[in-house]
Parts: C-alpha cells; structure tokens; sequence
C-alpha cells in the first residue's frame, strides 16, 4: 500500500489533488480504506485517463457511413439460410471440440440490475417461469445438458468449464448465490469467478468525482474490461492448463443463450475463424442494435447512435436491409487470439463516452444526488477487438429462438422480464408442438400449433421445459409424441422419467 505522501504526489501529478480534500475530516477507519482504494488506482494513468474522458465527451463521434458495407457472404453461416448438411456438419464438428474438453463458455456478469429495478446481480433474477428458475439456474442446466450430448455422442466424460467474470458490485453476492445452490450441481472447481477492473468517474471538466469524502465514485470499466481482467486473473493460463482452445462469450441477461452452441462453435472452427459473432436480423431500421459490419474493410461493430438514418434505412435488391446484421453479445474466441488481445492489442481497444448522473459530494462536503447528467464513465466494449482479428465470421441466428435479452422493469415497452419469459414459454411451446404433442388451455381445449409461435403479452400456454431433458429441443419426440398435454405443464426429468415409462 502506498503512503499518504506517495498518494498525495501522485495525485498533484495527475492534476487531481481535490481527492485529498477532505482527508482531515475522516476517522481513523475511513482513512484506511480510502488509503487501500487510492492504492489500487493507476496513478500514473489517471491523468490521461481524466483528460481522455473530458475530451471524448466533448468530441462528436466520427462519421462512419462513408466507409461501411456489410460483411461478406462468404464470412457469414446462417441457421435460416445455410444447407441443412453444413448445419448438420458444423455441430458435429462442435460437439466433437467439446467432447475433447476443448471449449469453453465466459459470461459477462459485471453489470448490477439498475434498469431491471433490482439491487442484486441479473443472473440472480427470476422471471416467473413456472418452475421459479433464475438465470443462473437456466444456463446452468444447459452447461449439464451440452456436455451430456457430447458425451453421448462421442463416448468421452467431458467439461465446459464455466468463466464468469464479474465486478466489485457483483462478485460476492453471486459467489453466495453459486453456493447456496451448490452450484448447481456443477463441479465448483469448474466454475472460475473473476472480478474486472473499476475506473473513476469524471466531470465534463476532467476531474474524479468523489461519491462521498472519502470513496471515489467508480464504475466497471464495460464488458470490453473482459481483455485486462483475463491477465489480471491469469485466466488464459487457467484455459491453457485445462486444453480449451476455444471460447463462447456471452451476456448474462440473454435468457435464450445456447451455451456452448455446437453449431456455432463447429462452424468458427470449421471456417478457421479467430473471433466470431452470432447475429440476428434487425426488426427494423432504427432498432437500437449495433451492426456487425466492414469499416475501411476492417470487421467491427458500429454503434447504432453512430449511423446515419439513411443509412440504416438502406435495403438490397431483395428489399433486404443491407446492414441488417444486429450485434447480440454473443461470440466465439480461440485462446490464441485472446492472448494476442492480451499481449498486443488491449491498450489500443476504443474508449466509449457514457454520460450519466453520478451522485457526489459538492466542495463543502454536502452529499449531492444529480437530477441531470454531470458525470462521465469510460467504457471499453468487448466487441471492440473484432479490427484486429486476422479471420472473422458472422453467424445468423433466429431471434425467436435465441435472443430475448432482460434489461427493463416491467412496464418498459420491450425487454422486460414479461417479454423474456414469453419468448422462452413460446419456444417451449414449438418444441413440444414438433415433438408431436398436443397442448391444451387451462380450459381444456386444444391449443393449435401456430399459437405458440407469439411471444407477445399473452403467451398461448405455459409449457416449460428444463434444459436438463432438452437442450434445444432435441430428444422430445419419444416422450410426447401422440400425448395430450394440459397446461401448466412443466416437463423436468422427473416427467420425462414417468412419460418415458408410459
């Protein structure tokens, strides 16, 4: 820890010495801990760190349109528009790396539940399926199913490790969680927590903001921390000492995520992608959706804030939007490109200005909360080190069937918990319909088959099914073919167990 002289250096270097305003003021006990925090701040960075964000802010973000077009067809796989053998193909080829203990999943789990209304992490959060499972519980269950296929397939008795990295917010409460659950089932050892990185806020004017008289006011520095954090925690040479050479990376909130897709995993590799990302087609022009893209003929992201009107409203011959390809936080990673990331690339990844209202304490000390933005937090996007893939693929998924990510209370108009445990009831339904199963109402008529397509308010019948018994639904045609099914009906294994038996 270093002395409070060395701090006050420091901090007079980087032209922030009001931080020590008002040390007098605190107790022994407040002392320490602002010593211990003031401690693990880059100080030789701060200045440029606060210089940076003041100016970025104040800096109109440049005009890509000029320079974008779409990413080549040949780079891009589709569930809806590739031949069903190199669909088949590719989860064979995906099945077969995770069988060989060769893949791994990576969750984004940093961010608190603000806009969901909630004060704990999201994975934690409970839609109000029929069976009460969280988050966590649900990509959990998929992680026993995925390596139970591969296994059956190939014979082996494989592990997907489990990365999850998480924030000073989020990392206790969900390692409490995790054991109080015991894990799932899962094997703890196989579950590695890490903590990203936190960074000061900053004022239009360059300067920290402190959230009382002796804390900072600090943020977690965006999902695009994931690249610091991984060699803070020595996390690739956890990957290495297991053998996975391939990572799926996704958000905690998407309630639909295929953990570890064997199509997705299998087409990357089979492509001999370094870096790859799952898209869906946009809903519509301006749906606020980064565009996976070209720009200046390099892979990235482009904000949907960053794109013209008249761009994003731009369709193909077919009446197709030509940047249609919506950015769902889903990717595919070789170790080997992480490392690069790690040892050449990290530094140059882009800052991204978020205004916000940070509460603070004013120069008397006063404590303050903000009606209007007054704070700038820096963030880095995990996306952002898509330019410095040597090979990079897009892979379309069906919304329907793999996006319906949690970010609002109830009451918003999308992305609520009701849309998300609608989207997944309604996928429940069409597989059970696939399967051969008739569903019925809670008044006892029949349900027809394309009812259950909706995901809208009213979802036609309240059919779960566990990951456990299916991961995408696959298996279900033995257990419900030629079946009457009355809903709420919840098929978990003890079900599958007394169908089977029928």
């Amino acid at each position: 820890m270093l002395s409070l002289e060395q701090l006050r250096q420091g901090l007079e270097a980087a032209g922030q010495p009001h931080i020590l305003q008002f040390w007098p003021e605190l107790c022994e006990e407040e002392r320490d801990r602002f010593l211990l925090e003031l401690s693990q701040l880059d100080l030789k960075g701060l200045r440029g760190h606060c210089e940076g964000a003041a100016r970025a802010a104040a800096t109109p973000p440049e005009s890509l349109d000029q320079h974008m077009e779409p990413v080549p067809p040949e780079f891009i796989g589709s569930v809806r528009k590739s031949d069903k053998k190199s669909l088949a193909e590719w989860e064979d080829e995906g099945l077969l790396q995770i069988s060989q203990n060769r893949v791994g999943v990576l969750l984004l789990a940093g961010g608190q539940g603000t806009r969901l209304g909630v004060q704990y992490p999201k994975g934690m959060y409970n839609v109000g399926l029929p069976s009460g499972k969280t988050l966590y519980q649900i990509q959990s269950e998929r992680i026993h199913k995925i390596q139970e296929l591969a296994d059956a397939k190939h014979g082996s008795k494989c592990t997907v490790p489990w990365y999850i990295m998480t924030s000073e917010f989020t990392l206790a409460p969900t390692e409490m969680f995790f054991k109080e659950k015991n894990y799932f089932g899962l094997e703890p050892s196989n579950i590695v927590m890490f903590e990203q990185r936190m960074i000061p806020a900053v004022t239009f004017d360059g300067k920290v903001i402190l959230q009382s008289k002796g804390k900072i006011a600090m943020a977690p520095d965006g999902n695009g921390g994931l690249y610091q954090a991984l060699v803070d925690n020595e996390v690739l040479e956890d990957m290495k000492k297991r053998g996975v050479e391939y990572l799926h990376v996704y958000c905690v909130d998407n309630i639909l995520v295929k953990m570890a897709d064997p199509v997705f995993i299998g087409f990357c590799v089979s492509k001999g992608a370094d870096c790859g990302a799952k898209v869906v087609e946009k809903a519509y022009p301006a749906e606020p959706v980064g565009v996976v893209c070209r720009v200046r003929g390099v892979s990235q992201v482009v904000e949907y804030s960053e794109i013209r009107p008249e761009t994003a409203e731009l369709r193909g011959p077919g009446e197709e939007l030509v940047y249609s390809a919506g950015n769902i936080c889903n990717h595919f990673f070789t170790r080997a490109f992480l490392q690069d990331v790690a040892e050449k690339f990290k530094s140059q990844l882009k800052q991204h200005v978020a205004i916000k209202k940070v509460p603070f304490v004013d120069t008397c000390g006063n404590q303050v909360k903000p009606t209007k933005p007054n704070g700038i937090k820096m963030e880095k996007f995990v996306f952002d080190v898509f330019p410095f893939s040597r090979n990079f693929v897009a892979f379309e998924v069906l919304r329907e069937d793999e996006f319906s990510p949690l970010k609002n209370a109830d009451g918003a108009a999308t992305d609520n918990p009701t849309t998300a445990r609608n989207s997944l009831l309604a996928q429940h339904c069409r597989w059970a319909t696939a399967g051969g199963a008739t569903l019925l109402d809670e008044h006892g008529n029949n349900l027809p088959p394309t009812a259950s397509v909706s995901a809208g308010d009213n979802p036609p019948a309240q059919c779960e099914i566990s990951p456990l018994v299916s991961y995408f639904g696959e298996g279900l045609e033995p257990l419900l073919k030629g079946k009457t099914l009355p809903t709420p009906f919840i098929l978990d294994e003890k079900r599958a167990k007394e169908l089977h038996a029928q």
